[in-house]
């Protein structure tokens, strides 16, 4: 469609809003939000303004543009933050990593509260610690509460369930003392987690001189085991107090921001403080095509990590000035519901903390920049080595399909996902062969693909219509890698034919041995260094694939091998089952009951009972 930049630029509104940038492919290359469109848009294209090398690059690139206008320049940020975190243009200044930190949960609201592991902060009357920076150190945190206190983690609802059941295995290894079976009175249990709350809230003390004591006991008891259970706890204690340190005599929570920068690559120091201690750190790596100040930078961290994370402190130290600050301030405010400053210190405690984040972060950026050159090499690096042998501008998403069966017995496939050379997970998918008898890897690898287009066909039609939000197979790869020659390649070509979809194809070619030769494509095949990244690449995925389909099919194999006749009976589910297994021991004793009879085994009903006589006569 032809667009003329100079006329669409006469047009431009005078108010604030989200501009985006196209390049001749049509993507997107650049989004970014303004007070007035008209003023800062044009700013673009003006000849006599001064641009930096990489600004002027993007801008050779825009074929055009197009806007979405706001009622205010907060709604700006806000769709500027959401529209960059789906599309994620190659201009905008990028956070690699897309982190979650895990929470502390506390239900104190309930009769009997629980301590439990939590991935967001929601708002339902809990009380959360965190964020931490490692989910492994939470488990552990929960594991020694239940250790000390005897609280439960468990999902019972008390006191409506108790009596109901027996003890759960915590129970039986003194990590519960099992309220859900009325062993232990509410207020007792209550205090315990007054405590919980305690040693959350940092005061060690009392835990370390009581665990002490108990150490001490148990020893000049001669009950040594248990004198050394409660050493390791007590080492566990003394590990996380540690940890601890305190960094500021105001309690409060807070997170300080510093980066150290080096051509396109950043990183971003972050240190967690919480009620005056440091709870962890964490650093974060950007990327960027064009040059940006610092300040740019951290406005950019700051929108991009804060959007996404549950929790928001009251303060963010940062090392520089930053562009929108107040804004930005507006923008956490209504995020967290309360008050957010962000201030840059320039003396005392605050100054330090800023200054101890930038030498981590600039300790980070150096050690890791090799590490990063690496990582991109095996992975961004491979995948455009590979578009350069099959002569295809620019390969991104990658999908590889393969059959898994024995000797034609429960035949699964497996569809796995890369992108810029790594395993997206969250889009792989897996199918269970309906059509297909025996082991026909050819008509199962079509019937796969078929249901996998055919559901992406009409999730896209449903998207365009607006009767859903999102579709699992909506995004369709630049590359289909199949497990095999000539044979598998036709095969897919076949089914994108049949839907009208031009979508490269190519084979994974196995030598003899069964390993990797080359690639199959366009009618030929194309060898490869063995000693390459792409083929290491190409070996990576095919064996996620196998791995992949493998799993799948072994589950749905051992499934059947503990398949039960009773499960065929309409009616009759696992309870009644187990109940129907205890009252006649065999299943010829079930075949040879009448259903008067059977209608008196316990969770068995007339209609039940009725059932399971005639499945059998």
């Amino acid at each position: 469609m032809y667009f003329d930049i100079r006329e669409e630029l006469k047009k431009l509104p005078g108010q604030p809003g989200v501009y985006i940038m196209h390049d001749e492919k049509d993507e997107i290359i650049y989004i970014g939000k303004a007070i007035s469109l008209k003023n800062r848009v044009r700013q673009y294209f003006q000849e006599s303004r001064v641009r930096s090398p990489k600004i002027e690059q993007m801008v050779s690139r825009i074929k055009r543009f197009e806007y979405i206008v706001t009622d205010s320049e907060m709604e700006a940020l806000i769709l500027e933050c959401n529209l960059i975190k789906e599309h994620r243009p190659k201009y905008n200044t990028m956070l690699k990593d897309d982190k979650a930190y895990p929470f502390i949960r506390l239900t104190v609201n309930e009769p009997y509260p629980r301590v439990m592991f939590a991935r967001k902060m929601k708002k339902d009357n809990s009380k959360y610690y965190g964020p931490y920076t490692s989910a492994g150190a939470v488990k552990d945190t929960i594991e020694l509460l239940s250790k000390i206190y005897k609280v439960r983690t468990c999902r019972k609802s008390l006191p409506g369930d108790i009596g109901k059941g027996r003890p759960c295995l915590n129970y039986h290894i003194h990590q519960c003392d099992a309220p859900c079976m009325g062993y232990v009175s509410q207020e007792e249990y209550r205090e315990r987690f007054k405590k919980v709350q305690d040693f959350l809230n940092g005061n060690y003390d009392e835990v370390i001189k009581m665990l002490e004591t108990k150490m001490y006991d148990a020893s000049e008891k001669m009950e040594y085991e248990e004198a050394a259970g409660y050493r390791d706890l007590l080492q566990s204690v003394k590990n996380i107090a540690q940890k601890q340190k305190i960094t500021s005599s105001e309690l409060m929570d807070r997170d300080v921001l510093a980066y150290s920068a080096d051509g396109p690559d950043a990183v971003v120091q972050v240190f967690f403080i919480r009620q005056g201690k440091l709870l962890g750190r964490e650093h974060f790596h950007l990327t960027t095509a064009m040059q940006h100040s610092g300040g740019e930078l951290l406005s950019s961290f700051i929108k991009q990590y804060y959007a996404g994370t549950p929790y928001i402190p009251k303060e963010l130290l940062v090392q520089c000035e930053i562009d929108d600050l107040q804004l930005l301030e507006q923008w956490l405010t209504v995020k967290k519901g309360n008050k957010v400053e962000i201030k840059v210190p320039k003396k005392g405690e605050k100054e330090k903390l800023v200054e101890l984040a930038i030498k981590n972060a600039t300790m980070v950026l150096t050690q890791d920049r090799e590490k990063i050159k690496r990582e991109e090499i095996r992975t961004t690096g491979a995948m455009a080595r590979i578009s350069s042998l099959l002569g295809m501008e620019k390969i991104v998403r990658v999908e590889s399909y393969d059959i898994s069966n024995t000797n034609g017995f429960e035949s699964v496939g497996s569809m796995v996902v890369y992108e810029n050379g790594k395993p997206k997970r969250n889009d792989y998918r897996k199918f269970k062969i309906k059509s297909v008898k025996g082991p026909d890897d050819y008509a199962s690898m079509e019937e796969v693909l078929t249901r996998r287009f055919e559901h992406g066909l009409k999730e896209i039609a449903a998207l365009e219509e607006k009767k859903i939000d999102e579709g699992k197979f909506t995004r369709f790869p630049d590359l289909i890698m199949m497990d095999g020659g000539k044979g598998q390649v036709n095969i897919a070509l076949k089914v994108l034919e049949k839907y009208n979809l031009n979508i490269a194809v190519c084979g994974m070619v196995k030598d003899d041995h069964h390993r990797t030769r080359g690639l199959y494509f366009d009618n030929q095949e194309i060898p490869i260094d063995t000693h390459s990244e792409e083929f290491r690449l190409i070996t990576r995925i095919q064996d996620e694939t196998h791995r992949f389909a493998i799993e799948y099919h072994k589950s749905l194999r051992g499934k059947a091998q503990i398949h039960s006749v009773l499960d065929d009976i309409e009616e009759i589910g696992p309870s009644r089952k187990k109940a129907l297994m205890k009252y006649y021991k065999s299943i010829d004793g079930i075949k040879n009951a009448e259903v008067e009879e059977l209608k008196n085994v316990p969770s068995m009903n007339r209609s039940a009972a009725q059932k399971v006589y005639d499945f059998f006569h």
